[in-house]
């Protein structure tokens, strides 16, 4: 038989499609972003709240935040076919776990080494969702299936059985992943006491014998009261006689109130460690759906857009096991703002992503109470929160291309030069940073050191191209886009050249501004590509060192 591990797969119509994503750019509107009036050391003033499809947030957010998100916690549609304002949460199997699969990979890309992302779900999709997730993540990075009870009461009119949990899915981005420990609570500490007023606190006995064989562990020992002690049949002393000893001669030992009871090990409050978190999460403990509805009540009078929001009180303790004061937090489903609010009152950075114009009408409006301190309800008071910081609020980007009357592709109308800048680095994997010296205007982003881009709707003539490759200078290299350009093949050994806009249509899908989840924005069948048709040989790139073969995105005459 083979000692190869058999690798098991989940399998679904369309799997193997993949969208093929523009890396958009991310436009701030200033009118809806909000900063606390005074600034306090450690407020956090950098986190973003982005409308647009979380599937293309996600990619345009890709470059920047690879390897620096050290909590993921999502709260997507759970595909249970019912209905709701914001979204419709129902969607055919495979499509569902399609698009759940596109916005995981791309989430894990973005975690830390040490970062984990979590996902709440319920039984109608709890179990491929986890198999999925094993095949993305690793099945040994698989953490936990954390059960919430979500439920205040049963539901009476259900037909099988009334539903009181969901699901959290826990994956780390490495099997060494450990979370962090809960503070100590006073129902955890209840049970220990002082009867013999031990000068080292409340105590609790702790049991002496243990199963395993230990070759030490088989003596008898005698009390206080001359009465002898000895391990059970088929059991052991957990410890030799000589630490028995030391540990009685130390006060450790506890023979009970008369002094002839079997000994037991004392375990002090004051050398136990914070709670390894469990499994099971109680209502009472982090709360309920009903909680969640009623902060939002406080927050909305009157409101009921949202059936099932997450409690505060749950997304505290996540972040608590997950993540420390000053990590970055990122929610691609943002819903109603939950995950921001508790982000910001823990001390954490945190990115949300959220596409119904309730990122307007109520996540807004949610986190300009909390950074003013007039938040009173969720965690407010456990985390001493009195307000600080703020947030950017951003939109994604139209798509670079759009078709003109003729029905050819051209640089959409929204693009200024700035935009168009932006947009042309990140699609070419140049890092935009438009020069401060305006003497080296044609800096509008870097690769390295000592390659950079610049892009252009101008058409270049000789002997402008000339004059740049002379600023360049011959320990330099930059790549101009632009419209057109009149010099040969070779000509400038610092210059790579390339058109705009039409070669990019082979990269990306333009024009398609949804992937959501909602049934509606789904297509019905696969639509045939559009293919360029190229009128001119593709340009290569040169290396200062020599020339690069690179397959041009702007080779293409405009028409």
């Amino acid at each position: 038989m083979s000692s190869r591990k058999t690798r098991l797969e989940l399998t679904w119509i369309g799997k193997d499609e993949r969208p093929r994503l523009e890396p958009r750019i991310l436009i701030e509107e200033p009118n809806l972003s909000h900063h606390a009036s005074a600034r306090r050391v450690g407020d956090i003033f950098d986190n973003m709240l982005i409308q647009g499809d979380n599937l293309l947030a996600l990619k345009a957010l890709e470059t920047d935040f690879t390897g620096k998100v050290r909590c993921v916690f999502i709260d997507p549609p759970y595909n249970t076919g019912s209905a709701f304002e914001h979204y419709d949460d129902g969607i055919e199997h495979s499509l569902w776990l399609s698009l759940m699969r596109d916005r995981l990979v791309l989430l894990r890309r973005m975690l830390t080494n040490d970062g984990s992302v979590w996902i709440t779900i319920d039984d109608n999709e709890s179990h491929y969702l986890k198999v999925m997730c094993d095949e993305i993540f690793g099945r040994e990075n698989f953490v936990a299936n954390l059960i919430w009870e979500k439920a205040d009461s049963p539901r009476n009119s259900a037909r099988q059985f009334s539903t009181d949990h969901d699901h959290i899915l826990v994956f780390s981005n490495e099997p060494n992943w450990v979370p962090k420990r809960l503070p100590r609570t006073d129902e955890s500490n209840e049970i220990y006491s002082n009867p013999d007023n031990d000068e080292r606190g409340p105590w609790i006995p702790g049991d002496p014998y243990a199963n395993k064989p230990y070759s030490k562990g088989l003596y008898s020992v005698e009390g206080p009261t001359g009465r002898t002690f000895s391990p059970p049949p088929g059991r052991y002393w957990r410890i030799s006689e000589a630490k028995l000893k030391q540990l009685n001669e130390d006060g450790r030992i506890w023979w009970g109130p008369k002094g002839d009871a079997r000994p037991s090990i004392k375990r002090y409050l004051a050398e136990v460690a914070d709670l390894v978190p469990r499994t099971l999460w109680s209502k009472l403990d982090v709360g309920s759906n009903r909680t969640s509805k009623n902060e939002m009540r406080a927050l909305f009078p009157g409101d009921t857009s949202f059936d099932t929001p997450k409690p505060e009180r749950l997304l505290e303790k996540v972040l608590t096991i997950a993540s420390s004061p000053g990590d970055l937090i990122l929610d691609s489903f943002a819903g109603s703002g939950t995950t921001g609010a508790v982000a910001q009152k823990m001390g954490r950075q945190w990115i949300m992503v959220e596409l119904g114009d309730h990122a307007q009408t109520h996540i807004v409006p949610r986190l300009k109470k909390v950074i003013d301190g007039e938040d009173k309800g969720g965690i407010t008071d456990s985390a001493d929160w009195s307000g600080g910081g703020g947030f950017r609020f951003f939109r994604l980007a139209p798509s670079l291309l759009a078709k003109d009357r003729y029905d050819n592709w051209v640089i959409a109308k929204e693009f200024n030069a700035a935009m168009l800048a932006e947009a042309v680095c990140k699609l070419m994997g140049f890092t935009y940073a438009p020069s401060q010296d305006a003497a080296e205007y044609w800096r509008h982003g870097h690769s390295t050191e000592t390659d950079f881009i610049y892009v252009t709707t101008q058409s270049l003539t000789h002997d402008a191209l000339k004059k740049l490759s002379e600023e360049v200078g011959p320990k330099r290299t930059l790549l101009i886009c632009c419209k057109a350009f009149n010099a040969t093949d070779g000509a400038f050994e610092n210059l790579t050249i390339k058109k705009i806009p039409l070669a990019v249509l082979s990269k990306c899908e333009w024009g398609r501004d949804d992937y959501s989840l909602r049934v509606s924005n789904l297509p019905t069948a696969a639509e045939p590509e559009e293919t360029p048709v190229d009128h001119t040989a593709p340009t290569t790139r040169k290396k200062k060192t020599g020339s690069r073969a690179e397959p041009s995105l702007f080779d293409v005459e405009e028409a």
